[in-house]
């Protein structure tokens, strides 16, 4: 590596005619200015060196490296040494910025992120506006009716929105300190994927018509048994793609090995949901449900596919755009998916397809009043 450097980086005592600013000596004195600073002006406040990037033309990935090693000599005569067999304990405290900290004017979004991740504060931002629309919409909905779907997909929709309100408020902190809160990053992520998880369940137990052709279950250990499956397997993943993959790595999470086994779990749920819904519409005769699972079932299979083929697609996109494309891909279509169900189950339009329980229902009223122990019948006069 420094065999291209050291022809090109500025070096007081071995190259003076370098063009690059590259090069930086540590340890720095204590309060003072690294010794390669011959600068001071061109220092931040309150740091000890300062490296400048300046390019217009095109955004790329710049990476800072610390190397045990040191340069011995003057001029022609200069050698790399190694210093790894020094005792060192070396405290080192980097600031790494986008943008140039001098200016008056800067964007409070994008100084801190790198240019991939520029944009995705204004996302997250939308779509909490957009979650915190839908989800006391579906609580309204949810107190107005007692069903198991209605409390599934509830407790799905307000995991997402956990997860985008993590997910905003780590990234505004990123945006002004530059550090965020990574456990709070984490605990939205974990809230992303049970969402996910339970939203996918919801969707096996509306193929396996339930409350809507049938209102018991056949094979119920199976199906929760699969799904519990599914979500272990989930977050073993995520741990995985957190712990074992390395983040300097030119890749996104589905161009990983824990990513690939989230996808190939997703197409396989996926079957298992058009084997479901098939049975299910072999066995129902109403033209109306039948129709309504046809519909259902084209627009539950896009958004089962349309991760793996992004994902596909994404590896041909540069990795300055991927994570945005990615990140605006999905958080669509997932919204999307949910205000469709949440439409689906609005309590004057499931009627016409679910058998839930309302507080305005008088069926089950009357039910009850008939099976109340002081509701004799009279006798009639004959």
């Amino acid at each position: 590596m420094f065999q291209n450097i050291e022809n090109i980086a500025f070096d007081r005592n071995c190259n003076v005619n370098g063009t690059q600013d590259f090069l930086r000596s540590i340890p720095c004195p204590i309060g003072q200015l690294c010794e390669d600073e011959d600068s001071p002006e061109h220092v931040v406040n309150g740091h000890q060196f300062t490296f400048f990037v300046l390019n217009t033309n095109q955004a790329r990935f710049w990476y800072i490296s610390l190397v045990s090693c040191y340069r011995s000599g003057v001029g022609d005569n200069c050698t790399w040494k190694s210093s790894s067999n020094e005792n060192l304990n070396i405290d080192y405290d980097i600031w790494l910025a986008n943008g140039n900290p001098f200016g008056p004017h800067r964007n409070p979004f994008e100084f801190q992120l790198s240019f991939d991740q520029q944009g995705t504060v204004e996302m997250y931002l939308g779509l909490l506006g957009l979650y915190l629309i839908l989800v006391p919409l579906q609580v309204y909905a949810a107190v107005h009716q007692h069903h198991h779907v209605t409390r599934l997909y509830t407790t799905s929709l307000s995991l997402q929105l956990l997860f985008v309100f993590c997910s905003v408020v780590h990234m505004v902190k990123f945006a002004v300190d530059g550090v965020g809160w990574e456990i709070l990053s984490t605990v939205g992520d974990v809230a992303h994927l049970f969402a996910q998880s339970l939203f996918m369940l919801l969707l096996l137990l509306l193929a396996k018509g339930w409350a809507i052709t049938r209102t018991e279950l056949t094979w119920k250990p199976l199906l929760f048994c699969v799904w519990l499956l599914y979500t272990l397997v989930g977050v073993l993943l995520y741990v995985w793609n957190r712990t074992e993959v390395d983040v300097i790595d030119d890749i996104d999470e589905y161009q990983t090995f824990p990513g690939w086994i989230i996808l190939i779990f997703r197409l396989a749920i996926m079957v298992w949901f058009l084997y479901e819904l098939r049975s299910t519409m072999l066995d129902e005769n109403d033209r109306p449900k039948l129709r309504f699972y046809v519909h259902f079932g084209a627009g539950i299979l896009v958004w089962f596919v349309y991760l793996p083929v992004v994902a596909l697609i994404a590896l041909q996109i540069s990795a300055l755009w991927r994570a945005k494309l990615l990140l605006g891909i999905t958080s669509s279509a997932d919204f999307l998916a949910y205000a469709i169900m949440a439409h689906l189950l609005w309590p004057t339009r499931s009627e016409q397809y679910f058998q839930l329980a309302s507080e305005s229902d008088p069926g089950e009223e009357l039910e009850e009043f008939n099976e109340a122990p002081n509701n004799v019948p009279r006798p009639q006069k004959v």
